[in-house]
Formats: structure tokens, sequence, C-alpha cells
């Protein structure tokens, strides 16, 4: 029997541990589930967000800082940052109203819709606390409270609806409020009444020319339809916000639609690095942002357009190098592995790296039937890349077996989820069914069947686009299937018909370098050089700062034609560079260095983290002996001390209890786990395993390396128990998984 398992027992027997009701309670808020989730420390000014004051009744004069400062936050879809502002509100004035409606915000709004998802429930809890102390506040803010109330009262396909109602109602009672006007104005958008929105933010603007609200809304609101009237928006948003990542991003959708790349490649540069800098500077790791991941494969796809193919593979590999956690992976399209494999991908296959498509282990293939699919489409394309047209077509073979299984589950799943949606991904599969047949088909010589099955690609994804369907936040696929339909008929010599499709194509991907190149070549074969001139002059303008020896611009070069860069954009861009905005922060992630640690072991001696260099840290911030759960975590780590001494690892396990007190614990036998003592929550605080909130101990699992980086952390109300996960995560730590673990 273990000693720690001794130690439980002795616990147990002598009636210091609660009972289980009561050491479930332990590191848990005394308020509800509803706390028990979120950042659970204090805030702190924050500067490069914008403006947008917002009144409200409180008996604290300091509240009044703090809510403008989580509303401004609201504004950018920075919810996490504005939960954690609402609730040191509540921190100074407990029965704040609009401290709960403003926690409430953070969950049920305009980018994550008024749903009945599982998710919401703790935000619906947040406006029930509003709606109680309703009767305290003004006329105006209890407006705002019932607004919402009835909002999520009402029906689900009317509660965007009956929202609108009330504000429209509370703009009319108070004219002068800007803050109604830009809420009103968000969650119209959906009404699908474009220009009556662009009115409502051109009389905010008007009143307040730098409203961080008004111009993500603008920006938003054209983004699917005429993308070029944001552009004034475009240029001040991230202005107004730097220190927001989001800031930053949203003008990068509105650049990539107008085929701005190069400014949309800056914002979404900026976008990438002001994440990392706050991530670094808060102790925050990718998997509990989903702000990095998307930043950084939008920013993948835009670096791809810029013919940076090297930029672009160098990002996807940042993405899937990302830790990563079982909890917070399960949503595949947010996840940094995932976002990396699409971006991998995207750009292996747009790129023509078939080599690296089909090298055992390159790619951390996953064993379903989605990766399945898709692993037999990459290696068909890479197959015809190489004229290996008989295993081609035995590999088609296995992805039209594939497709026909993920097209049966999207039909089947339509009682499930959206009928649109499931459509949508059966009309998805046969895209790229589609494709591999037609350019395998052209591959044979068979042009005829090429065209047929490319051009009912090509019209299934212009359906899909048409329905605002077609996956485009970044898109997952490599290119538009009309260009692919272009360069089959570039290769035949039939020129006309290659113009045709390739002029289709800069409809949907504006700007497209791609296209650009075959439209240049289409025109010389065809013997219109001033035409061909043309269009190597754009080409020239996206691929200014491309990677050199890529095959398009050869191709180009060598029709001798010495067009000079001519840019066709709504305004002037600024050229792209990797390193034109390094001083906004890093652009890849990097394991941050850890807090430092302090504590006293059970002689009373100094033990500090740089005690440890060259070897791994599995460090545990745990409750005293008084939490069952704690003890019982101690238990499965220190049964699993072979794994992590084979992974050259200590460990050390931290608490409030006295260097004496852990004396006596660790004379029930020998411990292989490291009992440290923390005086007043030190170094608690400095690891966020404390919550300044209700001023208790949480519990924390963290792995640091031999440098002293921290790569993964668990901070909450109970104890990581997932002793597997540690052991496989010290490995990646270690460089020592497998391609397939890696996958994991």
């Amino acid at each position: 029997m273990t000693a720690l398992r001794i130690l439980l027992i002795a616990i147990v027997a002598a009636g210091f541990a609660r009972p289980v009701g009561a050491g479930e309670s332990m590191g848990h808020s005394r308020h509800g589930s509803a706390f028990d989730t979120g950042l659970r420390q204090k805030p702190w000014p924050m500067a490069g967000i914008g403006e947008a004051p917002f009144p409200i009744t409180t008996k604290s004069p300091e509240v009044q800082k703090w809510f403008d400062q989580g509303n401004a936050l609201l504004h950018s879809f920075w919810y996490e940052e504005a939960e954690r502002t609402f609730r040191w509100c509540l921190k100074l004035d407990p029965d704040c109203a609009m401290a709960y409606w403003g926690l409430a915000r953070c969950g049920i709004n305009w980018s994550t819709g008024l749903t009945d998802h599982p998710d919401v429930k703790r935000y619906r809890d947040f406006l029930k606390e509003a709606v109680r102390r309703k009767s305290n506040v003004s006329d105006r803010e209890r407006r705002y409270i019932e607004a919402w109330d009835a909002a999520i009262s009402a029906e689900t396909a009317g509660r965007v609806k009956a929202l609108n109602q009330r504000l429209l109602e509370l703009v009319v009672a108070y004219p002068e409020d800007i803050e109604a006007r830009t809420l009103l104005a968000l969650f119209s958008i959906e009404a699908g009444n474009t220009l009556g929105v662009e009115m409502i933010v051109r009389d905010i603007l008007a009143k307040d020319p730098d409203h961080p609200g008004a111009h993500h809304v603008r920006i938003h609101n054209w983004d699917t339809t005429l993308a070029e009237q944001a552009i004034a928006s475009c240029e001040a948003y991230g202005g107004i916000a730097p220190g927001i990542g989001h800031a930053n991003h949203m003008p990068g959708h509105n650049y990539s639609k107008i085929g701005m790349w190069h400014e949309a490649a800056r914002s979404m540069d900026a976008a990438t690095r002001v994440e990392l800098r706050y991530m670094n500077e808060r102790l925050a790791l990718p998997f509990e942002t989903w702000n990095f991941a998307h930043n950084r494969n939008y920013l993948c796809y835009i670096q791809e357009q810029l013919g940076m193919a090297d930029a672009s593979l160098r990002g996807s590999a940042d993405l899937l190098a990302a830790p990563r956690d079982p909890e917070r992976n399960k949503q595949r399209e947010y996840g940094s592995f995932d976002q990396g494999m699409t971006a991998r991908l995207r750009a292996l296959i747009k790129f023509e790296r078939w080599d690296e498509v089909l090298r055992p282990g390159a790619i951390a293939w996953r064993d379903d039937e989605d990766e399945k699919a898709l692993r037999a489409f990459a290696e068909t394309l890479a197959y015809v890349g190489q004229g290996k047209t008989t295993d081609a077509r035995a590999r088609l073979a296995e992805l039209r077996a594939s497709l026909k299984g993920q097209a049966a589950k999207a039909t089947a799943g339509a009682g499930v989820v959206d009928a649109a949606m499931s459509a949508s991904i059966a009309d998805s599969v046969g895209i790229r069914a589609g494709i591999a047949e037609g350019l395998l088909c052209a591959a044979e010589g068979n042009l005829l069947d090429a065209t047929r099955f490319l051009t009912e690609a090509a019209a299934i994804e212009q359906r899909l686009r048409d329905a605002n369907l077609y996956a485009n936040d970044p898109p997952d696929d490599a290119w538009p299937a009309v260009r692919l339909l272009g360069d089959v008929y570039l290769r035949a010599g039939e020129h006309r018909l290659a113009i045709e499709a390739y002029e289709r194509t800069l409809k949907v991907e504006r700007n497209d370098a791609f296209a650009l190149a075959g439209l240049t070549l289409a025109h010389s074969r065809s013997g219109d050089r001033e035409k061909a001139k043309g269009f190597a002059g754009r080409f020239a303008a996206v691929w200014s700062g491309c990677d050199p020896a890529l095959r398009w611009k050869a191709e180009v070069d060598a029709l001798g034609l010495n067009a000079a860069p001519a840019a066709s954009t709504p305004v002037p861009e600024r050229p792209y560079t990797i390193d034109a905005q390094s001083d906004l922060g890093p652009l890849d992630w990097e394991p941050f260095a850890a807090p430092s640690l302090e504590c006293v072991d059970p002689d009373g001696k100094p033990v500090r983290l740089k005690d440890f260099l060259g070897r791994n840290v599995l460090l545990v911030f745990y409750l005293g002996e008084e939490c069952a759960h704690c003890v019982e975590q101690l238990v499965a780590i220190n049964g699993r001390s072979a794994d992590w001494l084979a992974e050259n690892t200590v460990v050390l396990a931290v608490s409030s209890n006295t260097a004496e007190k852990n004396k006596s614990s660790e004379r029930l036998g020998k411990l292989e786990v490291k009992l440290l003592s923390d005086r007043d929550h030190e170094n608690a605080r400095r690891f966020t395993s404390y919550d300044d909130f209700e001023e208790i101990e949480l519990h924390s699992t963290i792995l640091i390396d031999a440098k002293g980086r921290v790569h993964w952390n668990r901070t909450g109300g109970d104890p990581f128990m997932d002793m597997d996960f540690l052991k496989q995560s010290l490995k990646r730590m270690n460089g020592r998984d497998t391609p397939a673990q890696a996958a994991k």
C-alpha cells in the first residue's frame, strides 16, 4: 500500500476529511456553478481596448470604471475578459444588477447566438440575478435587463426579433444612448437590412467617431455582401482597439473578401501577435482561447494567397505543435491541432507538395471516418500530381467509399443539427469527389469527363456560396473548384474556356494570384499580350513578396512581359512582410516562462523552481489534507512515480499547509511527491491558482519543461485526474511521441 493511500485512510479515519458533499465544494464557488467557470483572478486596467462609457447604478464609484471596461470588451467580443471584469464589479458591489446583466451578455450575445445550448445555462442564471435586482436601477437600465429577459423567454426562432423590439423601444425612449443604438445595429444584421444597419452606424459615428462597437458592427454588416463598404472601419478599428486581437482580426475578413491580401495579412498577423502577447503575459495556453487557432489558420490562408508557402507551412506547424487539452479539443473546428491540420493540408495541396502529402509520418492522420476520407482525397490528388494514375484510381475508389459514408452520416444527422447544414456537408463531400475524379480524368486524357466532373463540383460549390453555407472562415479547401477547371482547359489548349473559368474564379476569390497567373498564360497563348501584361501586373502586385522558385511565378516570368506591379484594389495597400509588425509580439507560440516558485519543504528549507532546471516539473497546487479529492489526486500521481521518473520529471505538490504539517504527512512513509508550503498563497496567486473574487484556493496541475517553461495547465474547482494524458504530454514535451500519438 502506497504512503499516500495510507495517508488518505488515516485522514478519513481521524475525521479530518470533510463529508463528501462538503469536500466537493472545496475550490468551488460558494455562489453556485455559474461562478465555477471562467477566469477567477482580479482584472487590471486594460489599455488599447477602445472606450464605450455606459453609466449604471452602483454603490461603489470604482464599479463604474470596471463596468465601462467590460462594456468596451463586449463590443469586441472579448467575452472571457469582459466576464472577469464584471465579476470584479460584483466583488465591489454584490447587488449590482447591471454587473449581472453584463455577465449574462458574455454568453447571451450575437456571436454565440440566443440559443438553448447547455453552455448558455450559466449565463441564464446570471440574467435571473439581474432580473431579481432590476427594481434597484434606473428605468433605462431596467429596459436593458428586460430586453434580454424578453429575448431569452421567447421561442428560439423569435428571440432576435423580441430583443430588437425592446432595443428599438429603448432607443426611442433614450435617443442619446449610443450603446442602445449600437446593440440595435448589431442584432439587426441578421434581419438582412444591411443599409438600415449602415445608417445606424453612421449616426453613431457622427456622435462618437471612435466607438469600437460601431466600427465592429459595420465590418460584420458588410462582410458577406459588399465588403469594400467597410474599408473606413477596417482602417480605423485596429487603431481604436489595438490591444484586442479580434479588433485586428476582423478587418482581415473584409480585406480578404476584397482581395486586398497584403492588408489582410497585416491584420491577421497583428491579431495573432496581440493574442500571443496577451497569452504570454496572462499565462494563458492555446487551448484556452479559440482566437489563437483561428487567427493563425486565417493568416496561413492569406499567406498562401500571397505566395508565401513556407510561412504558411510554418504557421500550420506552429498550430500542430501547440499544447492540447482532453476536454477543450472536442470540437474539431476550434482546436489548434485541427486548424493546424486544415492549414497544412490546404497549403500542401495548393502548392502541389505531393511528396510531402505521401511521405509516411509527415501528416499525423487520425483513425476516424472523416479523416480517412480527407486522407484519401489528398493522396488521390498527390498520385495524380505525380502522374501515377493507377495508384490514384485505386485511392479514388477508397475515397468514394468513405465519402458515401460521410454523406449518409450527414443526411442522418439532419434531425439533430440544422437540415440545411447537413445538406451542405453532403454537398461538400460531392465537391471533393468531383474534383478528385475530374483531375484524374484529365491526367488520363479524358477531357470530356474531366470538365464534366469539375463543372458539376464548381456548380455545387457556387450553390453553397450563394446560400452562405460554404466554409469560408477561412476556407478549408485549397482553391475554388472553378479554378481547377481553368487549369484543365489551359493545359488542353482551350484558352477561351480557360479565361472564362479563371474570370469566374476572380468573382469568388478576388485577386486570386493563381487565377491571375492562369489568365496571364491563357491570354498570352491566345495572342493577346496586352491583356496578358495587365494580368501579369496584377499578379506581380499580389505576389510581390512570394517565395522564390514557385512554378506559377516562373511560368509568368518566362513570358517576358516585364509587367510592373499594378494592384487592382479599392485603396492602396501596404506591402506585407513577416517581420513588419514584430514589435506587437511573437508570431509563433512558445511555452512561456513559469512564474517564480518560492516555497519551503517539510524541513523549512527554501525550494525554488530554478533548483530543478534540467528536469521537467509536474507542479500540483492542492487544497490540503482536508480535501479528499486532492488526496486522491496525489495518491494517483504517486502511484505513477515510475512514469514520471522515465520522463525525467519531478513532482512538486504545493499547499498552504505549514512545513510542520507536511512533515507529519511525510512520516507516514516515503513519498515520491515533494510536499511544499506556500505562505499566504503567494505562489498560488502567481500561478493563477487562487480565486481573487472569493479568496479561495483552486486546484491546479501544471507541466513545466526542463527550461522552466509552462507547457500545459488545468486550474479549477476539481483536481485533474487523467494520469495517462499527463504522461503523454510529458512525452510530447520531451519530443518522444510518435506521429500517431501526436494526433491524439
